[in-house]
């Protein structure tokens, strides 16, 4: 199920005012630039592919994602990459990209054993002979979720000027399975209600990941902590892998 947050138009337009460009994106438009054919799943507002396509990249690229308001954002600013809704089940791939990303922690969405591995299946297929998965998550043991307070508020303001504030508030967590429900709560001047989306992400420790992508047939070829491409360590803040088929 896609969260409110992604699905409201005018919720989505927020996105990227919310998520301004930093290292990650940094990370990742290095690695897109080098690559020929490129699949961002669970694109978003495409920002990742719209900025290379702006910067001259004349090969394939592909934005997938089963939001289709956050898909209008991409498609508004770029109807020369290829947007496509839904997720890895939607098509099938044969060997057809140099680099397939999941970019934003959108790894973590994965929720169910099952989604993870269609997810990886896709991925799989997907890719080229010597060609690279790269995503990130969140490393549990940081328990980067206890700071997701209500106290932490961030202002926006929409496109007609409406100020808006956003802010999220941990409901459960339950480290035995990895699971983190939040609410993200966005309040706006004159809005009747504030809005509220309801989230759950999972946190897979590094030993779990392998496990998924040595059955999906990917082997891990590199892991960093940061986006400055540190060594993974036990209280490093992200998991950025970089996989390829086995």
């Amino acid at each position: 199920m896609v969260d409110h947050s992604f699905a409201d138009l005018s919720l989505a337009a927020l996105y990227d005012g919310l998520n301004p460009w930093g290292p990650s994106d940094d990370f990742y438009l290095g690695l897109v630039r080098d690559a020929r054919s490129v699949l961002d799943i669970g694109c978003g507002t495409g920002r990742l592919l719209r900025q290379a396509r702006s910067e001259g990249h004349g090969g394939r690229l592909m934005g997938l994602d089963p939001a289709a308001a956050m898909l209008v954002q991409a498609r508004r600013a770029r109807p020369d990459v290829e947007w496509v809704l839904g997720d890895t089940r939607v098509r099938r791939w044969q060997a057809d990209f140099d680099l397939v990303v999941m970019t934003g922690h959108a790894f973590q969405a994965l929720v169910r054993d099952q989604d993870i591995r269609h997810c990886l299946g896709g991925v799989r297929a997907a890719l080229a002979d010597g060609g690279r998965f790269v995503f990130e998550t969140r490393n549990p043991a940081a328990r980067g979720w206890e700071r997701w307070t209500p106290e932490r508020v961030h202002d926006i303001t929409t496109d007609d000027g409406t100020p808006v504030r956003v802010w999220h508030e941990v409901q459960d967590d339950d480290p035995e399975r990895g699971l983190v429900r939040f609410t993200e709560t966005f309040a706006g001047d004159g809005w009747p209600a504030p809005r509220v989306s309801r989230t759950t992400l999972r946190f897979l420790d590094a030993e779990a990941l392998e496990g998924f992508l040595t059955e999906a047939g990917l082997v891990v070829v590199e892991q960093y902590g940061d986006w400055g491409r540190e060594p993974l360590t036990p209280t490093a803040p992200e998991i950025i892998t970089v996989a390829r088929r086995a």
